[in-house]
């Protein structure tokens, strides 16, 4: 049989026509399949990296410091006998409130008040001695050197009772303002020495405390300056406070000076001894500040991520200053305007195009 029977066979020219169908149906499908939309693979090869930037404001900001001390009595004062001998009266305990005036101390005067009465009597003797002499001295009966004797001698007289008599009265002591007993440190029958320290009185009302602040931020504060404080004995409740007092001399090692603040006014269940925290405040001027995890660091330095005008990102080195809560503020290196990444860091480099979110 040769090839044109073949040909002039109709069975064989059907195989033939399914045959080519087939090769033609699945060359279209594989061509199909693996060709991409121009416009899909422009907007894959476009697709920006996302971000959240911030624009750069100066603003006017206080720095404030919090600064820990204790709560202690401005007005305060240790008692002492300046006479010896036996405690009579001892009225006052511990916590009792003592106005100024009262005798919060006396001592046995028995001794001192009869040397008194000695000294008030020789006095007047001396001076009826004198009144005689110058009867005397009237009629030439006596020689002005007695007459000046006796006079000399009722000045020691009246010299010695003043004495005797300021003595006594230290046989008495008086409360020297109102306030509260903080020690008794003796007891009644307990005979003293002179200059014992016998009992202590504070004023309450004069609650102060001492803060150390560094030589850097002593510039900014002065006297009168409000300023916040917490005590923790009397919960998270802030009380108004200001500086009082700024000591002249700073520490030599550790450059720090102390300032003193008060309570104005002094809350209920404010005492002695208590933990304050006191919150200072700078003075306020412009600064530029970023938020805290805007700052990259790495080996060659601080920087952040700047957007330029083609919406790149390009990295910018910087200085950082001081911290404020959760942002820092930026010494050199940027400028009002600027625009900065806040936030998509991941996988972001120099150059990559970024398109804001917010």
């Amino acid at each position: 049989m040769n090839s044109n029977s073949h040909i002039k066979n109709p069975q064989y020219r059907l195989i033939a026509t399914a045959t080519a169908l087939l090769f033609l149906s699945l060359t279209g499908c594989s061509q199909s399949s693996t060709e991409t939309d121009p416009n899909d693979r422009a907007e894959d090869v476009d697709q920006a990296h996302l971000v959240a930037i911030e624009i750069i404001e100066p603003r006017a900001l206080g720095i404030v410091h919090e600064r820990t001390g204790t709560l202690k009595p401005r007005q305060t004062v240790r008692i002492f006998n300046q006479e010896e001998g036996r405690i009579t009266q001892l009225p006052y305990f511990e916590g009792d409130n003592v106005d100024q005036g009262d005798t919060i101390v006396t001592l046995d005067e028995e001794l001192l008040g009869s040397e008194f009465k000695k000294a008030i009597a020789t006095a007047r003797q001396m001076g009826l001695n004198l009144k005689r002499q110058e009867e005397l001295a009237k009629r030439m009966a006596v020689s002005q050197e007695d007459l000046a004797q006796a006079q000399t001698d009722l000045s020691v007289a009246e010299a010695e009772k003043r004495v005797l008599q300021t003595r006594l009265s230290y046989t008495r002591i008086q409360a020297p303002f109102s306030g509260v007993v903080s020690e008794r440190l003796v007891e009644p029958g307990d005979v003293v020495p002179r200059h014992t320290h016998l009992m202590t009185i504070i004023n309450p009302k004069s609650l102060v405390t001492s803060i150390l602040v560094s030589d850097l931020l002593l510039p900014q504060l002065q006297h009168n300056d409000p300023v916040t404080v917490r005590i923790d004995g009397l919960g998270e409740k802030p009380f108004n406070g200001r500086i009082h007092r700024i000591h002249p001399e700073l520490d030599e090692k550790t450059r720090m000076g102390t300032v003193e603040v008060i309570l104005d006014p002094i809350p209920d269940g404010a005492r002695s001894g208590q933990l304050c925290r006191v919150m200072l405040q700078s003075a306020k001027r412009e600064r530029i500040t970023i938020p805290f995890n805007a700052l990259q660091r790495d080996t060659r330095g601080e920087f952040v991520f700047k957007l330029d005008a083609q919406q790149q990102a390009q990295r910018l080195s910087i200085k950082s200053g001081m911290r404020i809560i959760d942002r820092i503020e930026i010494q050199q290196g940027l400028v009002s305007g600027d625009r900065i990444v806040t936030k998509g860091f991941h996988d972001l480099e120099p150059g990559m195009k970024v398109e804001p979110v917010n």
